[in-house]
């Protein structure tokens, strides 16, 4: 796919940032089925009217993710653009066919592209460079306020030693970490303007569900595990051995591991997980379009 994505309605990280929270409720969310041909039409046709609809029907998402990222001192409307970012990216890359809603791929486009804006602008210089320290960076302020260690200034010993622990640093690097991002978070409380009555959190869209639609997902997961274990019903015993432990396990095992266990090689281990995942891919992608017909045959005899 080459076409362009629309770009998301302007954001000026020093203009108006409470009128675009306000224009963004405007935008109606999207019902599965509209959702999957819209997706269909881009992906088919790169239909930049169907691109935009996505785009502008998530972005109380986008604004919503962001909001949990303002204790690190950047302007809101900056993280709100680099959220669209990868809003934008995750549409680009959506798969329709395999039954997922777009919110749920898209959600880790668009914290991924804001981390990777928090990180740039605090620099790594600052918070370090291996994967703890990243982890320590993302996780401190969310510890510190489940353990309600929001004194000022360095840990308690005892808050100290329940954060190193848990996120698997030394004691040193989370004093370290906690000395760099000590700063007042911006309350929601604020007011908008001087002269405005109005809080930030007044613009907050609650997009939390309804009993139906909670329920509507369950059915929907409950639809997705159900196809997964059917389809795994194409692959011989080793197949589906091999691609478990490489792909459904929390800890994967490595190709020199299951290369010892089947006494074959590494390459050829490779080469039984591809065409494993390709055979399920498939047979996934087979389901998702008959079960979509047998739903359109329903409603039209309805």
């Amino acid at each position: 796919m080459n076409g362009n994505l629309p770009s998301a309605p302007n954001l000026n990280p020093d203009g108006n940032l409470s009128r675009y929270l306000q224009d963004i409720r405007k935008f109606p969310l999207l019902e599965p089925e509209e959702e999957y041909m819209l997706a269909k039409r881009w992906k088919e046709h790169e239909d930049p009217e169907a691109a935009a609809r996505m785009v502008n029907s998530h972005l109380r998402l986008v604004a919503k993710l962001a909001m949990g990222y303002r204790g690190y001192g950047l302007p809101l409307g900056e993280v709100i653009s680099e959220g669209n970012v990868g809003l934008m990216q995750a549409i680009k890359r959506f798969e329709p066919e395999k039954g997922f809603r777009l919110a749920t791929y898209a959600m880790w486009w668009i914290k991924a592209s804001i981390q990777e804006y928090i990180l740039r602008s605090w620099s790594l210089v600052k918070i370090g460079t291996t994967a703890a320290q990243k982890k320590l960076f993302f996780n401190l302020r969310r510890m510190k306020g489940e353990i309600k260690a929001l004194e000022e200034g360095d840990l308690k010993q005892e808050n100290l030693e329940t954060i190193a622990t848990k996120l698997k640093v030394s004691e040193q690097e989370v004093i370290n970490m906690n000395r760099r991002m000590a700063g007042p978070d911006s309350s929601l409380n604020a007011p908008v303007r001087a002269d405005s009555g109005g809080e930030w959190q007044d613009w907050l869209v609650d997009d939390s569900d309804n009993q139906e639609t909670v329920l509507a997902d369950q059915e929907e997961m409950a639809e997705r595990r159900k196809m997964l274990v059917d389809a795994m019903k194409v692959l011989n015993d080793r197949e589906r051995q091999i691609l478990a432990a490489r792909r459904l396990q929390e800890h994967p095992k490595t190709l020199e591991d299951l290369s010892q266990e089947y006494r074959i090689s590494r390459e050829r281990v490779r080469q039984i997980e591809v065409r494993a995942f390709e055979k399920l891919q498939k047979a996934m992608k087979s389901a998702a379009i008959g079960g979509r017909i047998q739903r359109d045959g329903m409603l039209s005899d309805a």
